[in-house]
């Protein structure tokens, strides 16, 4: 088993893939691969309403010139995704959002082709507007059909400056159980 997330923040080992790291150590205690994919620095347009992929049905964007279709492909692969991202004016990072809205559209037009996948969102935030972000990230997982494991509380860490979360001792707890419940799910759907 395999879960892939994508870290949506602009520092690429910043709070956020922290808090993912976290998450990815009790799921490597139970045997699942991990990989990380860091959208900072990297080129991620959002959509341009084409709606080629409902004609083209090739689980691929029509657009190629960034990394979205390399990100679909891993999400294929995949039997868990992870979307993360800091909290930008309470809601996800831009990178974040060409995701989702992209990915989205691709997986709509190719018969739901995410559904019954574990999907899990983790945020960063500074103090406050992490539950829309969480919320967006979710809306994802929801419309693809696809099963979101939960844990002690929302899958938030708090944090401004680099690093800072690692000192959110609630917010790390959360992001453990979280590993150790998204694992027992996919040992679960896997039987």
């Amino acid at each position: 088993m395999e879960v892939v997330a994508f870290n949506g923040s602009a520092r690429k080992d910043g709070n956020t893939a922290i808090l993912v790291n976290t998450v990815f150590k009790e799921l490597k205690k139970e045997g699942i691969k991990t990989e990380l994919v860091q959208l900072a620095g990297k080129k991620i347009r959002g959509c341009i309403a084409c709606e080629k992929c409902f004609i083209n049905q090739d689980k691929r964007c029509a657009l190629k010139a960034d990394i979205l279709n390399d990100c679909i492909e891993k999400m294929l692969e995949a039997d868990g995704i992870i979307l993360a991202s800091p909290t930008y004016f309470t809601d996800v990072s831009t990178e974040m959002k060409a995701l989702i809205d992209r990915a989205g559209f691709v997986a709509k037009a190719n018969q739901d082709m995410f559904r019954r996948k574990v999907g899990a969102s983790v945020v960063a935030v500074r103090r406050a507007g992490a539950i829309h972000a969480f919320d967006t990230m979710n809306h994802f997982f929801f419309i693809s059909q696809m099963i979101v494991p939960g844990s002690s509380y929302w899958n938030i860490g708090l944090g401004l400056a680099p690093g800072d979360v690692k000192t959110d001792d609630e917010g790390i707890m959360i992001m453990q159980t979280l590993g150790r419940n998204m694992a027992w799910l996919m040992k679960k759907i896997n039987e």
